[in-house]
């Protein structure tokens, strides 16, 4: 089982990279998997995908994801606690702070958490958004990344979301939250939604250059 449930994760992962499901892909991509894990006998629902959503995502991130300047290399460490959760019914701990990254920076140890990490409760702060949306963020401040980390949070996995979320998450007055949605859509971070009336958006499931 051992071996399956890394053959899995690297599959899953690799299907997951190469974006073969367009829009939603993220989404479309657990509910294939779905489908192929019950044809190997496999019980599985929707339920831990749901409740795990956003480290599912994460943990496909970090299986792609290598800055070997830094030390850093891909790993399917973090998906095969989900997959043995999954499969097995056993009850890893699944905490996005584990694959923070930011503290390996200019450092060439290789470790995956950061030593001084704490846990504050805030899922947002555990994965730094340049880590996600690769190449997406440059030339914006500081404040303005730490703003698209923390709606981030709050909204990743949500159908739609639209620019009074951003107002009450942020507590800001509607028009910087319209000017943040502007440089979120130039860089591709989210998109557009249809069918939800106008001003709809949901973050991309991969970030473009």
């Amino acid at each position: 089982m051992d071996e399956t449930v890394h053959h899995l994760a690297v599959f899953v992962s690799r299907l997951w990279q190469i974006h073969v499901f367009a829009e939603g892909n993220t989404r479309t991509t657990a509910v294939f998997f779905i489908k192929y894990l019950r044809t190997l006998g496999f019980d599985v629902t929707n339920a831990m995908f749901a409740e795990n959503a956003w480290y599912f995502r994460n943990a496909l991130v970090r299986a792609n994801y290598n800055d070997l300047k830094n030390g850093i290399h891909e790993t399917t460490e973090f998906l095969e606690l989900f997959l043995r959760n999954l499969l097995l019914g056993e009850k890893n701990a699944l905490h996005n702070r584990e694959m923070h990254i930011s503290g390996k920076f200019g450092s060439n140890k290789k470790q995956d958490i950061e030593p001084e990490k704490q846990d504050i409760g805030h899922e947002e702060q555990d994965i730094h958004i340049s880590t996600i949306y690769a190449g997406c963020v440059e030339g914006l401040s500081n404040k303005t990344i730490k703003n698209i980390e923390k709606v981030y949070g709050k909204l990743l996995g949500k159908e739609y979301f639209g620019r009074t979320d951003i107002v009450n998450i942020l507590g800001i007055t509607p028009s910087p939250a319209s000017e943040l949605i502007k440089k979120m859509l130039e860089r591709q971070i989210i998109c557009t939604v249809e069918g939800h009336g106008k001003g709809k958006y949901r973050f991309c499931d991969t970030g473009k250059n």
